[in-house]
């Protein structure tokens, strides 16, 4: 299997990627999609015409970085609905208001290296409950609107730092391991990566494909909790530039039918043999079809 190649590059910005594209009558949700790569990427959608839903836990941030996309002269329509990822009432609630199809779905929220363990109202790392087990359930939950697209593509916004970790699963809690805040966000990108493997093989009759990806090093409020906070270097990337993986994944018609892969930088990226320095490369162990098959059982428990 060939990996997928494009003309952009770790550079290219989310409105070189989407020009051209043409996105009028898609319907798309971004989560997060506040300040940083978020705002970009559902400004890039709007842009070629998809009318696009910010997913928001502070609706306040959603108005203003609705205001500020419209300001931008898009074509599409933008609207701000409140969602908290780890407030399973509320993923619900999201999902039961959404009236027909659903053409894009962006998993695009997150939190990073929380400096302490904290467990979610569901008892899990709160890592791993906001970057993964919270996005499973929306898509779940949205299952039926995005299978009414015919043709719909899920967005997984991992990391690089899905390297440091596997899915733990005899222990994703750190109830026996000493935490670490790395470990912990690693675990949780390596599960959007596994979460894309199982939606393309699971939901791929419904015409559902999903992929992952590294959107690269931007200096956001992401890493709000890292000390210090990293500050931008020739390796560093604009929101804009961050943003463009993403809508690459959400829009380009050399991915349709693509699913279960994972991209760098706009390419897609090789299978790693040991852990990079340079932010390519995949983990085995994060696309690997049993890994992928056992964390959907898990999650399916989870959120019951």
């Amino acid at each position: 299997m060939s990996l997928i190649k494009t003309p952009f590059g770790m550079r290219s910005t989310a409105a070189e990627v989407v020009h051209g594209i043409d996105l009028c009558g898609k319907r798309a949700v971004v989560t997060g999609a506040a300040p940083g790569i978020g705002i970009e990427t559902a400004r890039a959608l709007a842009s070629a015409g998809a009318s696009v839903v910010l997913a928001v836990r502070d609706v306040e941030a959603g108005e203003l970085a609705a205001a500020d996309i419209r300001a931008s002269n898009v074509v599409g329509a933008v609207e701000v609905r409140q969602l908290d990822l780890i407030d399973l009432a509320s993923v619900r609630s999201f999902a039961e208001n959404w009236n027909g199809p659903l053409d894009i779905l962006v998993n695009n929220a997150g939190i990073m290296a929380l400096p302490e363990l904290v467990l979610s109202p569901l008892a899990y790392e709160m890592q791993f409950a906001t970057n993964h087990l919270g996005h499973f359930a929306l898509s779940l939950s949205l299952r039926p609107a995005l299978a009414a697209s015919g043709s719909a593509r899920i967005v997984s916004v991992s990391s690089s730092a899905h390297q440091r970790s596997p899915v733990i699963f005899d222990d994703i809690n750190f109830r026996f391991r000493q935490y670490d805040p790395f470990l912990a966000y690693g675990q949780s990108k390596t599960a959007n990566i596994l979460f894309s493997v199982a939606v393309s093989e699971l939901w791929a009759a419904d015409g559902i494909m999903s992929n992952s990806l590294m959107p690269g090093s931007i200096p956001t409020k992401l890493t709000q909790y890292m000390v210090p906070r990293p500050t931008a270097t020739e390796n560093s990337k604009t929101p804009e530039q961050g943003a463009a993986t993403s809508v690459l994944l959400a829009s380009s018609p050399l991915l349709d039918g693509i699913g279960g892969r994972y991209f760098v930088n706009c390419n897609e990226t090789y299978v790693a043999e040991k852990r990079t320095t340079d932010s390519t490369g995949v983990a085995p162990f994060a696309v690997d079809r049993d890994n992928a098959m056992r964390l959907w059982e898990l999650s399916l428990a989870a959120i019951e």
